[in-house]
């Protein structure tokens, strides 16, 4: 249940934030209805205050004309014309009748003041009982001599009370006399005015949606239709275009659109004529250069073979010819590795091979070359790895991994290249760390570029011709596997390839950390 509410609200969540038309709906419903809600209160809230004044007025004015003519009433009377009591119930019975006419409830009470029979003088409207009458308006009824008024409830009605006092002539008391005025003819209307408005109101929003949704489809299909154009163009169909209907504003948006395809569509084609034009061009320089190269190789190696009878400067001359022909060979094919990839001619040569072995062989060709620079090789291999790889191609990265980092070591400090096998059930993984100038923050992104160099002036001890990394790259990406670098100012760097175990397999992790152990933000 639980898994089905979350996924419900994940289908909703995803739905709001991918519509626009539905936020845009949304949100000019919910703001129509904050006006029409604000605008509704404030005009109940002057109708009612209008209503209530007005019969405020009225009632006070009716029950001064009344308590009016009962005084003049009981001035003519005399005070020995009848007893209290049927004075009294004389004075009440004309008022209710009145009443009955005038759409007033009556509650007499009294005499003010009297403590022996409290209830004698209680008269009311049948059906009407002297608890509607407020107990404070009461009191100030009774303690002031001009006419009170208030609000109370009488029949679960809203009422305005006004109350008065008389003097009974014929035993002198003074009572209280209280006018019940219900509103139930204002309460009507409001109630009238609160469902006109509700209605009007939802109305209103009901319109004002249909509106939203009206205009945000005229505007969001376009932009719909522009969006799955520019999908398919994505994908490599340029020849995809929007329909363009009228001359309004969403119109011209779709001619620019189409003629900035056109553009895009004509710049891809000049740049895929160039690229293919310059990767035909570096694959025919490399072949055509072997067979000069060939044969300065044999006039190379005569020389080289023969310096010992020249002189001092004939035969220097004749040593740096042989070492910059063997430089010019591996860049010619390192040059065509680089054309194989581009023309996606690369193909794998799959076996199981242990990477520790291939690592073991790489440390002790780069030995040499190692000891020379006055660097330290250090293996940590405590266990075969065997992975479904091809073997010449991860011996040439790990190769060309350990000669960057031997020309990046600290001569000066920790000379160290530290070259690291680890596997576990799903992928392996070397990394080849150096204690070096590192790398400066930017460089990471410019690493594997072809030519690239994060120093300028080191010179390339190891011969190398400035695509080994960009070849490595590709190798490692043709089994489906990973090159990361990590690297650090003055911290040195550790490069780490990572291949699934077996060829074809999805890769989700490193078995090998990629930030050392030692390095300053893993000490932090």
């Amino acid at each position: 249940m639980t898994s089905r509410l979350t996924d419900s609200v994940t289908r909703v969540f995803t739905f709001w934030r991918r519509s626009i038309r539905t936020r845009v709906v949304v949100a000019i419903v919910v703001l129509g209805a904050l006006v029409a809600g604000s605008v509704g209160l404030l005009l109940m809230q002057q109708i009612s205050d209008g209503l209530v004044r007005s019969r405020v007025t009225a009632s006070v004015a009716e029950a001064i004309s009344e308590t009016s003519g009962a005084r003049d009433r009981l001035a003519s009377a005399g005070t020995s014309d009848f007893d209290p009591s049927t004075q009294l119930d004389q004075l009440v019975k004309t008022l209710v009748s009145r009443g009955e006419v005038r759409g007033f409830d009556i509650v007499v009470l009294g005499p003010v003041g009297s403590t022996t029979i409290p209830d004698a003088g209680v008269r009311t409207t049948v059906g009407v009982s002297a608890d509607s009458v407020p107990q404070r308006l009461r009191d100030r009824v009774e303690d002031t001599a001009g006419t009170s008024w208030t609000y109370s409830q009488v029949r679960d009605v809203p009422a305005v009370v006004v109350g008065s006092r008389v003097v009974l002539p014929s035993d002198g008391g003074t009572y209280t006399v209280y006018y019940l005025f219900g509103m139930k003819e204002e309460q009507r209307t409001l109630n009238l005015v609160r469902r006109s408005l509700l209605t009007s109101g939802a109305l209103l929003l009901l319109l004002t949606a249909g509106v939203a949704f009206l205009v945000t489809r005229q505007v969001i299909n376009p932009i719909r239709l522009a969006r799955r154009v520019a999908e398919r163009i994505a994908s490599g169909r340029l020849e995809e275009r929007m329909h363009v209907h009228g001359e309004d504003d969403i119109a011209r948006l779709a001619t620019s659109f189409n003629q900035m395809t056109d553009a895009l569509q004509q710049q891809i084609r000049q740049l895929v004529e160039l690229s293919r034009a310059q990767r035909q061009f570096v694959s025919d320089v490399s072949h055509e250069l072997r067979t000069p190269l060939t044969t300065v190789r044999m006039a190379g190696d005569v020389l080289h073979d023969s310096r010992a009878s020249f002189d001092p400067v004939t035969a220097r001359a004749a040593e740096l010819l042989q070492k910059e022909l063997d430089r010019f060979e591996n860049l010619l094919a390192d040059l065509l590795e680089i054309s194989r990839f581009d023309a996606g001619a690369a193909g794998l040569e799959l076996a199981e091979v242990n990477l520790v072995d291939i690592a073991h062989r790489v440390v002790d060709q780069s030995e040499l070359v190692a000891r020379g620079r006055g660097v330290t090789l250090v293996l940590n291999a405590s266990q075969a790895c065997v992975a479904e790889v091809d073997e010449r191609r991860i011996e040439r990265v790990l190769r060309n991994l350990v000669s960057n980092a031997i020309d990046h070591a600290n001569i000066r400090g920790d000379a160290r290249v530290v070259v690291t096998v680890g596997g576990d059930a799903h992928a392996a993984a070397v990394t080849v760390r150096d204690y070096g100038v590192g790398l400066q923050p930017g460089q990471l992104a410019m690493v594997f570029n072809r030519f690239w160099r994060a120093d300028p002036a080191r010179a390339r001890t190891t011969g190398g011709t400035g695509l080994g990394l960009a070849i490595s790259l590709e190798d490692a990406q043709l089994h489906g596997g990973w090159l990361q670098v990590w690297g650090a100012p003055s911290a040195g760097a550790q490069f780490r390839v990572t291949v699934p175990r077996h060829a074809g397999d999805p890769l989700g992790h490193s078995p090998l950390p990629l930030v050392p152990a030692d390095a300053p933000e893993a000490a932090s």
